[in-house]
C-alpha cells in the first residue's frame, strides 16, 4: 500500500500520529544540539523543510511536548539514549515571521507585533502562577496592539525571562522565515525603515539576553550583518555552501529513490532526476527540492511544482532592472552554459541595483542557481548555472510573460525576420516598444534614456522561444568590436542575422534613416561577421540588421 502524503502539512505531530509520508530528517536534531552554537542561521531555498524541520525540533525539545517520545520511535534520534533523555525537557519560544507580508512599513510591523500577541496569548497561564512576581505578570499587560515598536523589540526578550524564572531553565527560542518581512521591505520599499525595528527586535533577543539557552533561525537570504546582525557576534551562519546540515534540508538521491520505490515508480527516477535534482548544499550535488517531490509522488505527473508556489516577483524585478551584463548572463545561462562571477554570500539589499554579484547571491541562495564548483579561497570566482530542467522552465515561461503584453503574437517576428519582411518587423517593433517599453524596464532609468536594457530583453525573448531553432547571443566580441545581438544558425543550412542597435542621436543623423545607415556600417566596419564566418558560414548567408531608436519609435533596415 503506498503511504498518504499530506500536500501542505507543515505539523510534525500531525504527519506521525497519521503516519503520513514522512522522511527521517531528526538528524538534524542531534547535529544541532552538538554544535554547541549560541545561535544559528540556516538559509535554505523556499519549500525546503525549514517550516517543518523547526515544527520537528521544537517538539523534541518543548517541555510543552514532554512525553511525546512517540512521536520520534522508529526515528534516528530515537536510538540514542542520551537524545531520549533530553527530549521535552526545555521552554521554548516558537515563532514564525511568514505571514508577515506588509505594503509598508507599518503593516509590517504591526503583523509582527501580532505575532508577538499570539505568542504571549499562548502563554498566558505564566502570570496565573505565583513564581513570577507582580511586575513580571504586568509586563503582559503591555503587550497589545498598541504596544509602542520598543515595547515590542523587548517582548520576546522579556518573555524568556518569564518563561526563566518559571522553569528555573533558560529558553530555546526558533524563529522561522526571519526574513520574509524584510524581502517584502525591499519589494515595496520600506528597507530602511522596518531594518531598524528588525535589528532592535533581534539585539534584545539574541544578544543581550541572560535567558537564552540557544537560539535558530531558518530564512532565505543570509542578509547583510551590518544590516539586522551587527551587534550578534554570537552567531554561526549557514549557507547553502557552508558544509553544515547538508542532507537536513531538502531529499537526497538515496532518499528519492527509496521513496519512488514505495509509489512504484522507480522506472522514473532517470527523468525525476533531469526535473527536480541539482541543488548543492556544501558538497553535496544530489539534493532534490521535497515540494516537487511530494506533488510528483501525490500526481504522478511532471509539473512545475516549486517554482509556481511564489510570484518569484522579485527575481522578475532584479533581471528588469538588471544592467546588460545581467541580461547577457541570463542568455548563457539559458543556453545551458556556466556564468563565472565574484560574489559574496552575505546580502546587502541596497546593493541590489547597483551590483551585479549581489543579484547573483540572491539567485544562489534562493535556489535558481548552483554553485557547481565552489571557490577554494575567499575572492575566488564562482562558477554558476540554473539548478534544473524545472527552474529552466520557469525562467523561460516568466520572460516570455514579459513579451506577452504585446497585442502581436511574438513568432510573427520571428517569421518576418527569416522571410526578410522589413515592412512587418518595423510594424511589429514600434507595437511591442509602444506596450511593452514602460512595463519591461521598471528600474531608476527610464527605457527611452537608456534602451539597451530593453534590447537585452528582448533578446531574451528571442532565447526563451524555444522553437526558434537559433544560437542567439548578444554583447560578446567579434571582429574589431562587441557585437549586439548574432543569431548563429543550428542548421548550416539557414541564414546567421547580425542586429546592431543605435539609439538616434540629433547631433550626428537628421533622420532615423540616418541612424539605421550608421548601424549597418559600424556592422561592416567593426567586422561583426567574423565570429560566424570562423565557424564555417559563408559571407552571403550572413543577414545584416539595423535598428535605430527614438524614444519609442523605432526603424528597422
Amino acid at each position: 500500500m503506498k503511504p498518504i502524503i499530506s500536500i501542505g502539512n507543515q505539523d510534525f505531530k500531525t504527519i506521525r500520529e497519521n503516519n503520513y509520508f514522512y522522511i527521517d530528517k531528526t538528524a538534524f536534531i542531534k547535529e544541532w544540539w552538538n554544535s554547541g552554537d549560541v545561535v544559528t542561521l540556516i538559509t535554505r531555498p523556499r519549500r525546503f523543510g525549514k517550516t517543518l524541520n523547526m515544527c520537528m525540533t521544537e517538539q523534541f525539545f518543548s517541555n510543552q511536548f514532554a512525553g511525546s517520545g512517540n512521536l520520534f520511535e522508529g526515528l534516528s534520534i530515537w536510538n540514542d539514549d542520551i537524545f531520549r533523555k533530553l527530549q521535552g525537557t526545555y521552554p521554548v519560544i516558537s515563532l514564525s515571521f511568514a505571514s508577515v507580508k506588509g505594503k509598508n512599513c507599518q503593516e509590517a510591523i504591526e503583523g509582527i507585533k501580532q505575532v508577538i500577541i499570539d505568542l504571549y496569548v499562548r502563554f498566558d497561564f505564566l502570570r496565573q502562577d505565583n513564581t513570577l512576581n507582580q511586575r513580571e505578570k504586568e509586563y503582559f499587560d503591555y503587550i497589545n496592539a498598541d504596544m509602542s515598536d520598543t515595547i515590542a523589540a523587548m517582548s520576546l526578550h522579556r518573555l524568556a525571562l518569564c518563561m526563566n524564572h518559571y522553569y528555573g531553565k533558560r529558553v530555546l527560542i526558533f524563529l522561522d522565515e526571519y526574513d520574509t518581512p524584510l524581502l517584502e521591505a525591499y519589494i515595496n520599499g520600506y528597507w530602511e525603515e522596518l531594518v531598524c525595528f528588525i535589528r532592535g527586535l533581534f539585539n534584545s533577543t539574541f544578544k543581550t539576553n541572560p535567558y537564552l539557552e540557544r537560539g535558530l533561525l531558518t530564512g532565505i537570504t543570509r542578509i547583510s550583518k551590518e544590516s539586522i546582525f551587527s551587534d550578534l557576534n554570537n552567531l554561526e551562519i549557514v549557507t547553502t555552501t557552508s558544509h553544515k546540515y547538508e542532507t537536513s534540508f531538502g531529499f537526497t538521491e538515496e532518499e528519492v529513490a527509496a521513496a519512488l520505490d514505495s509509489f512504484q515508480l522507480s522506472d522514473q527516477i532517470k527523468k525525476v532526476k533531469g526535473w527536480y535534482n541539482g541543488f548543492h548544499f556544501g558538497e553535496r550535488k544530489d539534493i532534490y527540492n521535497p515540494w516537487s517531490i511530494t506533488k510528483y509522488l501525490d500526481t504522478e505527473k511532471f509539473g512545475n511544482y516549486w517554482v509556481n508556489t511564489s510570484a518569484n516577483s522579485l527575481v522578475g524585478k532584479l533581471i528588469q532592472e538588471g544592467s546588460p551584463d545581467i541580461k547577457t548572463a541570463m542568455e548563457d545561462l539559458l543556453s545551458g552554459r556556466q556564468i563565472e562571477t565574484f560574489l559574496d554570500e552575505e546580502i546587502i539589499f541596497s546593493h541590489l541595483n547597483e551590483n551585479d554579484s549581489s543579484i547573483w547571491s540572491l539567485l544562489l541562495a534562493s535556489g535558481y542557481l548552483k554553485a557547481d564548483t565552489l571557490p577554494e579561497e575567499e575572492g575566488d570566482v564562482y562558477h554558476l548555472s540554473l539548478t534544473n530542467y524545472e527552474i529552466q522552465n520557469m525562467f523561460r515561461k516568466m520572460i516570455l510573460d514579459w513579451f506577452s503584453k504585446s497585442s502581436t503574437k511574438y513568432n510573427d517576428f520571428i517569421k518576418a525576420l527569416l522571410t526578410d519582411d522589413i515592412l512587418y518587423m518595423n510594424r511589429f517593433m514600434n507595437q511591442m516598444t509602444s506596450s511593452v517599453f514602460g512595463f519591461f524596464d521598471t528600474g531608476t532609468h527610464p527605457s527611452a534614456q537608456e534602451p539597451e536594457r530593453f534590447y537585452h530583453g528582448f533578446v531574451l525573448g528571442l532565447i526563451a522561444d524555444s522553437k526558434i531553432d537559433y544560437i542567439i547571443t548578444s554583447n560578446r566580441e567579434s571582429g574589431f568590436g562587441r557585437y549586439d545581438v548574432i543569431m548563429e544558425p543550428k542548421n548550416p543550412s539557414d541564414n546567421a542575422y547580425v542586429f546592431e542597435f543605435k539609439v538616434h542621436d540629433p547631433d550626428y543623423e537628421k533622420t532615423l534613416e540616418d541612424t539605421v545607415k550608421k548601424a549597418l556600417s559600424q556592422i561592416d566596419e567593426k567586422n561583426y561577421d567574423a565570429l560566424l564566418i570562423s565557424r564555417g558560414i559563408p559571407k552571403e548567408k550572413i543577414r545584416h540588421y539595423g535598428f535605430a531608436f527614438k524614444g519609442k519609435k523605432v526603424l528597422i533596415g
